[in-house]
């Protein structure tokens, strides 16, 4: 597969104009106290999830997301640690996969932490072993998939409702037992890189600091350059639905800069690990490092694969994450 963007020196100075909402900060923060407004009096759940994994403890957890709306998740933690409070992973997933079944997803909490994964609202049928968390709300017609649902207004777009949810769900984690509250890091692929980078910045705007940020081939980021240059993957609805509404384009990128990763990278301060696959044909890499280069944090890094496409670094990536991780506990 040949390279599918610039070439390392340019995506290293890249730094494009992203469109600014006035009223960013306002929105999310708005929209986070409405959360918490109609979840109120909604606290989360657990219970022992059914799973023949022996070595971890799963806990199957339900908590109040957007709108109070109930959103599931897996807790697992190496058996026989309930009395300690451990580290804590957060986990978002990749466009149209779900949380799958219990002890499917086993290396973090193998490596010793807490690990949590969102299942991700309305998704959950593209791949991997399905999703157990409906997306009640409705949106005005658009082309298949999540990119153009709700492009109409930022007050209805699906995004709102998934970084919402993530925000949600770590104010969830740091009430359960046998965690430790000042050492909690967050981490996805893909689609859950994005909703990463809004978890972190939301989070630490609104409910507190986090230990480390882990953006995987991070895709939701510099959007409307993204939809001009990919030949693959989800930012192709955009390109789809404006070949159809031909006169919507500046309300839909207007919509879409709410949910935008370049401006949530710029407001975290938490150290972090991203990655970037240079033969990549769903994340161009040039979004990935639009958002790479205007983050806060004093303390970051990225590694680059370049000759890997949207899969990354893979396994050997994720024993970086550790050791980025360990060593900043």
């Amino acid at each position: 597969m040949p390279l599918t963007d610039l070439p390392l020196d340019q995506l290293r100075a890249y730094r494009p104009e992203v469109r600014r909402p006035a009223d960013l900060d306002a929105f999310w923060a708005d929209t986070i106290a409405e959360a918490r407004t109609a979840g109120a009096g909604t606290a989360p759940v657990t219970t022992p999830a059914e799973t023949p994994v022996t070595a971890l403890d799963v806990q199957d957890l339900t908590f109040p997301g957007f709108g109070g709306d109930p959103v599931r998740a897996w807790v697992s933690r190496p058996a026989g640690t309930a009395d300690q409070d451990l580290p804590v992973v957060v986990e978002f997933l990749g466009y149209g996969g779900g949380r799958g079944l219990p002890g499917e997803r086993v290396s973090w909490a193998l490596a010793g932490f807490v690990h949590v994964v969102m299942d991700t609202r309305g998704q959950g049928s593209g791949w991997g072993s399905g999703g157990d968390t409906p997306d009640p709300h409705g949106s005005v017609p658009h082309v298949g998939g999540w990119m153009a649902s709700g492009v109409d207004a930022p007050a209805n777009h699906y995004y709102r409702r998934v970084f919402t949810d993530a925000v949600r769900l770590v104010e969830a984690v740091r009430t359960l037992p046998g965690v430790d509250v000042d050492r909690i890091a967050l981490t996805g692929g893909s689609q859950g890189g994005g909703i990463t980078l809004a978890a972190a910045a939301l989070v630490e705007a609104h409910v507190g600091p986090l230990v480390a940020v882990l953006p995987d081939v991070a895709f939701l980021c510099d959007w409307e350059h993204g939809a001009a240059v990919a030949v693959g993957g989800p930012y192709l609805e955009l390109a789809t639905h404006l070949s159809v509404h031909r006169d919507d384009v500046d309300r839909v990128w207007d919509t879409v800069a709410y949910f935008d990763g370049v401006h949530f990278a710029e407001r975290i301060t938490a150290p972090a690990l991203f990655s970037v696959a240079l033969m990549d044909d769903v994340v161009p890499p040039r979004t990935t490092f639009a958002a790479y280069n205007a983050l806060g944090s004093a303390d970051h890094e990225i590694a680059v694969y370049p000759y890997n496409g949207h899969e990354g670094g893979g396994f050997r990536h994720w024993e970086r994450q550790v050791a980025f991780l360990r060593d900043r506990l």
